[in-house]
């Protein structure tokens, strides 16, 4: 039985400027880093050190090349904010493409790309 979401895999074409872009406009941190020396790196990103979810930043084209159909897409994550303004415009601030705020039944909500163009979602909680 699963009791909760430990990590998501993110798959990017140059994973030194998705760390780049997590960590210097989003402030996530570096929870580890693993390469082997033969083209696998991987490396667990997260808001906090303490956070019980991650991402896990690895390189499209070498997955691709090591798992032939695997859906390398990028998936749908709906972050968490207590301060939807200040953050949008945070982020606004720093470069980072940003949606308009607008109401869904379930909160307010915008978007934000990251440099290689994958849109993410931000909700006020």
């Amino acid at each position: 039985m699963i009791s909760k979401l430990g990590q998501v895999m993110l798959y990017v074409n140059d994973q030194d400027v998705a760390i780049k872009f997590w960590i210097e406009k989003l402030d996530f941190v570096v929870k580890a880093e693993e390469d082997n020396g033969a083209g696998f790196r991987w490396i667990e990103i997260a808001p906090s050190l303490d956070s019980e979810t991650s991402i896990v930043l690895h390189n499209k084209e070498f997955v691709a090349k090591m798992s032939p159909g695997l859906n390398l897409g990028t998936p749908s994550l709906m972050f968490y904010s207590e301060n939807l303004e200040e953050f949008r415009s945070d982020l606004s601030n720093k470069n980072v493409i940003v949606g308009e705020i607008v109401n869904m039944p379930s909160g307010r909500v915008f978007n934000f790309a990251d440099d290689e163009e994958n849109y993410f979602a931000v909700m006020e909680k």
